[in-house]
């Protein structure tokens, strides 16, 4: 059975997937409820959440893999930058790619992996940090956090799915009350479909803010060096696109979206690529004319990737903020707020300015 069989079985509309999501039902129904009493003994105090070091964003998802979590508290954590903040970004580390990614997109920021969130939040405060980012941390109540940011990716949402395993969520969708800020993110769905998700969400009784961003490819660029390819090199090209990540088709999506004929070698989320990976990806990409794979991927690969091999490239992706721009400003604003000896003004810019290093899109008006 292929690496991707859960994504068939959690959004396919086969007859095989909806008896399989049949068969997982109960094991589901067990899951739901595991979840939901962890959360009531949170909600009564019985189970305690404790104060980090910091001031705390946390960005997380209800599902699994894809929303976007990495670039969107990649992002934040640069608007945090331009404020004169000094974020962290604290992660698990699981699959070491994470904090390498991190690293590679704001090299400026602190960037602590540690599967103890609060004692990682300790050691970003002694390596000078004065507010922290937890990418991936919607279901990890024992840290209190200022802000708490849940994505739901337009492609992948669904009415009625199931706790896992026979559908994506980790816990249930009643947990989206406890979100401050909703952000829907999109990578090859329309603008339009993710607008009609966020209304959704809304109609359902979300009531946090809602917000709307974008995760567009802006170019290529080289593995080993600078060079930088803009997307119009995708263009008719015969592409070998390589993704570990949790939804590798959204992926192969932009790059035929951008004219790319695709040859598409799936991993699981966090494969630890070995040497016979390498080796049979060089092979099928001499026949390429391209070779083309995520960040995340990239920070893996190139130091297993020959110098006979052919290029390997990789898609630079930008987050662009298409509604909500008020409410990610008014949301960073409460961290940067939060933070000891922080002055009354900081973080007190509004949403196009300088200051904030935020610009909004001209769909954003």
């Amino acid at each position: 059975m292929s690496d991707r069989w859960p994504e068939r079985v959690w959004y396919d509309d086969s007859l095989s997937s909806r008896l399989a999501r049949g068969a997982l039902a109960p094991l589901s129904w067990a899951y739901a409820g595991g979840t939901a009493l962890r959360n009531r003994l949170y909600d009564s105090g019985t189970l305690e959440s404790c104060r980090p070091a910091l001031p705390v964003l946390a960005v997380g998802n209800l599902s699994v893999g894809g929303t976007g979590k990495t670039p969107v508290a990649a992002w934040a954590a640069a608007r945090l930058l331009e404020a004169g903040a000094r974020p962290a970004i604290v992660l698990r580390g699981y699959g070491g790619d994470e904090p390498l990614v991190h690293q590679r997109l704001n090299p400026w920021a602190v960037v602590v992996a540690d599967a103890d969130r609060l004692r990682g939040v300790e050691r970003a405060r002694a390596e000078g940090a004065d507010c922290a980012i937890l990418d991936d941390a919607f279901q990890h109540r024992r840290i209190q956090r200022i802000e708490d940011w849940l994505l739901v990716a337009a492609e992948q949402w669904r009415p009625g799915q199931r706790c896992l395993p026979a559908g994506p969520l980790r816990e249930s969708a009643a947990a989206v009350a406890r979100a401050s800020l909703i952000v829907v993110t999109r990578k090859s769905s329309p603008r339009e479909q993710a607008e009609r998700v966020a209304a959704k969400l809304a109609a359902g009784g979300a009531g946090a803010p809602l917000a709307i961003v974008h995760l567009a490819p802006d170019g290529l660029r080289r593995v080993r060096g600078d060079s930088f390819a803009p997307l119009t090199r995708l263009n008719g090209a015969r592409v070998l696109a390589i993704a570990a990540i949790g939804a590798p088709g959204e992926f192969f999506a932009q790059l035929r979206a951008h004219g790319a004929r695709v040859d598409e070698a799936a991993y699981r989320d966090h494969h630890s690529f070995e040497g016979r990976d390498v080796q049979s990806l060089t092979t099928r990409g001499a026949a390429r004319e391209l070779v083309v794979c995520t960040l995340k991927d990239a920070v893996k690969l190139a130091p297993l990737w020959p110098q006979n091999g052919p290029e390997l490239w990789y898609v630079s992706q930008t987050a662009v903020v298409e509604h909500g721009a008020d409410a990610l400003d008014t949301s960073l604003t409460n961290l940067l707020a939060a933070r000891v000896g922080a002055p009354p003004t900081a973080g007190s810019a509004g949403p196009d300015s300088r200051d904030h290093g935020y610009r909004s899109s001209p769909a954003d008006q």
